[in-house]
């Protein structure tokens, strides 16, 4: 029984046909690298998968069960988190209260609740020591480097334990020691038992973490590899239509 099973999804933005009856399968502790051109339809995919919008035919069923996303919180609430790539962050804000953003720790006292700053600073330094990031829960992060961005995203799925994480091109723009940070981040999650969709245009990234490749292109999945049965020159001629299939 697969994790995430999406069958047929077809989205189509009035005479725009983003996605064409996409398959795919992904199982717990399973990390699948996305891949196509600008326009093949993979940020389309991710945003169905997170409740962003949902498709125009098809389905998608979570362990076997079939689930109707109709906003971001419903794929929450069945497993699904997502790190869009800008990350969403607040730079003024410290590293923990970003993790808890709008889902802030809060006391009592009488009538009076207010924020537990105490026991937000303490989760989220387990969560960063839990990825072995350098990451400090009271840090700015307008102070902090690529990777370490990162962190405080993919720290802010794991409040809600998730079954899935999506993840938007995490690699995008920052310096290669950040980027050996996040793919590290990426094999953690896999460890710990959570499936991964990494979607990226970075071929040696995906071929580093991912167990799988799936390639779309013009809306279409034109390849399901397992990552040892390919090669990057072959998802390349894949990408770019100089080979029709896989």
């Amino acid at each position: 029984m697969s994790l995430l099973a999406l069958q047929g999804i077809t989205k189509r933005f009035g005479a725009i046909h983003a996605l064409e009856g996409v398959d795919i399968n992904i199982e717990r502790g399973e990390a699948v690298g996305l891949m196509g051109d600008n326009g093949a339809g993979k940020s389309t995919l991710m945003k169905i998968v997170a409740g962003n919008f949902p498709p125009t035919a098809g389905t998608i069923r979570i362990e076997d069960r079939e689930v109707f996303f109709n906003q971001p919180v419903d794929a929450r609430d069945n497993g699904v988190e997502i790190v869009y790539q800008d990350l969403a962050l607040c730079d003024n804000l410290t590293a923990a209260a970003n993790v808890f953003l709008g889902r802030e720790l809060k006391k009592k006292f009488g009538p009076i609740r207010y924020l537990d700053h105490k026991s937000m600073y303490e989760r989220a330094g387990r969560l960063f020591a839990e990825f072995k990031s350098e990451t400090r829960p009271r840090d700015l992060v307008k102070s902090m480097s690529g990777g370490q961005r990162q962190a405080v995203a993919i720290a802010r799925t794991r409040l809600s334990d998730p079954k899935l994480v999506l993840m938007d091109e995490p690699t995008a723009a920052i310096s290669v020691r950040q980027v050996a940070e996040v793919l590290a981040l990426i094999a953690r999650l896999k460890d710990t038992g959570h499936a991964v969709v990494l979607v990226s245009h970075r071929m040696p990234d995906v071929f580093e973490v991912c167990d799988r490749v799936v390639v779309l292109r013009r809306g279409r999945k034109v390849a399901d590899r397992p990552v040892r049965d390919t090669s990057p020159e072959e998802v390349t001629g894949l990408i770019t239509g100089a080979i029709e299939a896989a």
